[in-house]
């Protein structure tokens, strides 16, 4: 019933875009004719894509939900600001105005979008210039630095997530110590086998009788990265994992944890292969510090690309609609059920996709990590396995 459930919300998200896009170009036909220009011209120019699109998987300092015709139905975020001449301010974004009207806040900080490039290009400053200025990004009148510390939609999802980790981990460790070795039960019952899985499947083969010191930080990866997957996938959900910054900073935590807990033997076949010419060791040596720093690299693109490219594909097929509704409403209304079936096929697609980008991430992570603490001999009964990663297929 909850995934019934969740497809209608789907279809029906998708319709009321379908609605939106035939709604506004039937609003904007009459205003047009006035203006003496041709209906399809002001609509193809007035449809960007590019910036629904963008808007939709970006960070922002509000949590825009959906639009219906030209009311935008949005939640306002804490907005935490501190500047070296201002000091602290704290305040809600909505005090900002809405996109194309901004307001100035406390005199001094405004939040910059299209319109407020397009002034600051009209009052003579270098197109280059403003074009370096990130959209939804805050910044002073006066030029002097601030920084952000908001309460962003990405931040907000985080937490959310973080609250639902605890709340499922929290709850099965006290099913196991009220139940002790009793058969697993309701909720504990659905995310034994996952745990399971990612020992037997993901640690084990890969650290081998290690494998223990390291399940919490694989499954933290694991869940994390699911959980938060599921959440983008959700009509207004943030794109959270199909951030660069966050992927990098789950890519750090591996790279720090490999680097530490390296043994003597990684490290000596890094820095000095054994049985290697000297003149190769030259040109290995190199190679391999560099491998070293492209693991935690790939890590962050990876998942990163892979999330991204999801929510880019689904917004696009939406989309078709918005461009068709462009042309014609009849157009736009005959091409609605195409996308909303192409859409819900990628929707279903990407909820495969997501587990499995989080099981790529925490068995890549297990695998360097593996190469890191292997102490070059066989354990449990003379064998210690490793997958490589070229065995991880996307």
């Amino acid at each position: 019933m909850n995934r019934l459930f969740s497809l209608l919300v789907l279809v029906f998200t998708l319709f009321v875009a379908s609605f939106n896009a035939v709604a506004q170009e039937e609003h904007t036909a009459p205003a047009e004719a006035a203006h003496e220009v041709h209906e399809g011209e002001e609509a193809k120019e007035s449809l960007n894509i590019k910036k629904i699109i963008f808007d939709h998987v970006g960070d922002a300092h509000e949590w825009h939900f959906m639009t219906i015709g030209h009311t935008h139905i949005t939640a306002p975020l804490p907005v935490i600001l501190y500047s070296p001449v201002n000091g602290l301010s704290v305040f809600s974004s909505s005090r900002f105005g809405h996109e194309g009207h901004r307001e100035v806040v406390d005199g001094q900080y405004i939040l910059v979008d299209e319109h407020y490039k397009e002034g600051l290009i009209a009052s003579g400053m270098d197109p280059v210039a403003v074009e370096k200025i990130k959209n939804g990004s805050i910044v002073t009148v006066d030029g002097s630095p601030v920084y952000d510390f908001s309460m962003t939609k990405n931040v907000v999802s985080m937490l959310i997530s973080v609250i639902l980790l605890l709340w499922i981990m929290l709850g099965v460790a006290k099913k196991y110590k009220q139940r002790g070795t009793q058969a697993p039960t309701g909720f504990q019952n659905a995310i034994e086998p996952v745990i399971t899985f990612v020992r037997d499947e993901v640690a084990v083969p890969n650290l081998g009788y290690k494998a223990d010191r390291f399940m919490p930080l694989l499954l933290t990866f694991f869940f994390f990265i699911w959980i938060n997957n599921l959440l983008g996938l959700i009509p207004g959900g943030a794109n959270f994992t199909g951030n660069i910054a966050v992927t990098a900073c789950l890519a750090l935590i591996t790279f720090i944890v490999m680097v530490v807990r390296a043994n003597g033997h990684f490290w000596g076949h890094l820095l000095n292969p054994p049985g290697v010419p000297f003149g190769i060791k030259l040109l290995l040596v190199p190679i391999e510090i560099i491998s070293l720093f492209i693991k935690p690299v790939a890590l962050t693109i990876r998942l990163f690309a892979n999330i991204l490219a999801g929510h880019i594909i689904i917004l696009s097929i939406v989309c078709m609609i918005f461009i068709f509704g462009a042309m014609s409403p009849v157009a736009g209304w005959g091409f609605a059920p195409v996308s909303v079936g192409f859409s819900i096929f990628m929707f279903c697609l990407e909820l495969l996709v997501g587990a499995i980008q989080a099981f790529i991430f925490t068995t890549l992570t297990a695998v360097f990590i593996g190469q890191a603490v292997d102490e070059g001999h066989g354990h449990d009964d003379g064998q210690h396995y490793h997958t490589s990663e070229n065995e991880i297929i996307l």
